[in-house]
């Protein structure tokens, strides 16, 4: 059941923008916080012992009563700028409190990592971070300046595109750098 419910959390997510789009005909901006309220609040009860999830979930949900009371169809172009800052913060303080992120994923499948490879993560982590604060701000920029169609091109796909080739583009890095190490 949790494994469903997170796949149907990444389809509504990839899928959020078109929804935005072709759905504002159909739904109003209160509907779209029930259905997302909804979503975060069973992601939470799935999982809620995952770091980070509870004030995650908390500012999502606030972001959904705001949606919701103020019931504003542009609101709802600001989920993905409310997300990137949420990954934005999860990788950024853990470059600041405890383990990079990264080589808490690296170390799940490599338990003794070596100093190179701590440095490696590191780095990492702070290029998502990197990405996370450049995402967010074009997001940010579509939101103010372009019309609905370029923000849903750019977040429903170039956005995914960018975030495939960072991961490639870091798995061929990893593999030049654990050829040489």
């Amino acid at each position: 059941m949790k494994r469903l419910l997170g796949l149907i959390l990444v389809v509504a997510g990839v899928l959020y923008p078109f929804a935005v789009y072709f759905g504002l005909g159909h739904l109003s901006p209160r509907q779209f916080a029930l259905l997302l309220g909804g979503l975060w609040i069973a992601r939470t009860l799935s999982d809620w012992r995952k770091p980070g999830s509870l004030w995650m979930a908390g500012l999502a949900l606030v972001f959904c009563l705001t949606l919701g009371l103020v019931d504003e169809p542009a609101l709802l172009r600001w989920y993905p700028v409310l997300l990137n800052a949420m990954l934005l913060a999860v990788f950024g303080l853990s470059l600041k409190f405890g383990t990079p992120l990264v080589e808490r994923l690296a170390r799940l499948s490599e338990p003794d990592l070596s100093d190179a490879g701590v440095r490696y993560t590191r780095r990492v982590t702070q290029v998502w971070v990197g990405f996370f604060l450049a995402n967010g701000l074009v997001v940010t920029a579509l939101n103010l300046w372009a019309p609905l169609s370029w923000w849903t091109l750019y977040t429903g796909l170039i956005a995914y595109v960018l975030i495939g080739l960072l991961f490639a583009g870091e798995w061929l890095v990893r593999q030049r750098v654990r050829r040489y190490a």
